[in-house]
């Protein structure tokens, strides 16, 4: 950069503030998807997107900061659910919700939050710092509830599936902030299905998480909402995919916007910060 070019730089970042040199963030990833599908026992509930939020992140200027965003994992048919993808910001990774469990396959069921379990199996673990287990079907003909980022998964009781999660609020203010979330609330997990087509099925958890459905349809399974994380519900019928995940990073408006952004983030500046709040993949360079 010539010395010219450099001083006018300088004389934008002085008049708008200086550039951050830390961030505030939330990243959350994709919830996991139901399992479905007819045979023994009531399928699981998917897992909610890993959950990871913090302060003071260090940001270096003048190169771009990567954003990805990931999927919510796909519905599963006659089988468990597809893990969700891994949201990223920087060095940031939140991993994808473990699948809703169906038969003995454990492929999928561990994540950000583990899956629920199936007829007489267990869920799957989340990750540390990020989420919670999903909730147990040993001994039990439902599906249990895909873990959240605030609570374990419920198990499920007899032939009903059990509860989602619930996801966490730790960041409302930023919710209220940026019209996102869920109540406030982010990374909920996926219901449990019903073993049959009379039992209740499992509700989702709050901050995303979709409900599971019955055998026969006449309750239909929930999808993880999108941009929240939130598990899919699982199904003896069709069963529902993941939503979504979503990055947020906020700091104080005295330091300068951004020079550059790509992925079309919403921005918005109130109550002494800057939001940046991506829903697809993108960048931001400072």
């Amino acid at each position: 950069m010539s010395g010219a070019l450099q001083a006018v730089f300088q004389n934008q970042r002085s008049f708008g503030g200086p550039a951050p040199s830390n961030v505030d963030y939330l990243v959350v990833a994709g919830g996991g998807g139901g399992a479905g599908g007819s045979g023994d026992g009531g399928p699981g509930g998917g897992g909610a997107g890993g959950y990871r939020t913090a302060s003071s992140f260090s940001v270096a200027t003048g190169s771009p900061i990567t954003v990805t965003v990931g999927a919510g994992g796909s519905a599963g048919s006659g089988t468990f659910g597809a893990k969700g993808t891994d949201s990223v910001f920087s060095s940031i990774t939140s991993t994808g919700g473990g699948g809703g469990r169906k038969g003995s396959d454990t492929s999928t069921i561990n994540g950000g939050s583990g899956g629920g379990g199936s007829e007489n199996l267990a869920g799957g673990t989340g990750t540390s710092g990020q989420g919670n287990n999903g909730g147990s079907s040993v001994g039990q003909s439902g599906g249990s509830g895909g873990g959240g980022a605030g609570a374990t998964g419920s198990n499920a009781s007899g032939d009903n599936g059990g509860n989602g999660g619930a996801g966490s609020n730790s960041n409302s203010t930023w919710a209220s902030a940026t019209s996102t979330g869920d109540s406030g609330y982010y990374a909920g997990g996926g219901g449990g299905g019903a073993q049959d087509s009379d039992p209740d099925y499992g509700n989702g958890g709050i901050g995303g998480g979709g409900r599971g459905g019955r055998q026969d349809n006449s309750v239909a399974a929930v999808a993880g909402t999108d941009n929240t994380g939130g598990g899919g519900g699982g199904s003896r019928g069709t069963s529902a995919a993941g939503g979504s995940g979503i990055v947020i990073i906020r700091y104080e408006d005295t330091s300068a916007a951004a020079v550059s952004t790509t992925g079309s983030p919403t921005i918005t500046v109130t109550g002494g910060y800057r939001y940046y709040t991506w829903t697809g993949n993108g960048s931001i360079t400072f």
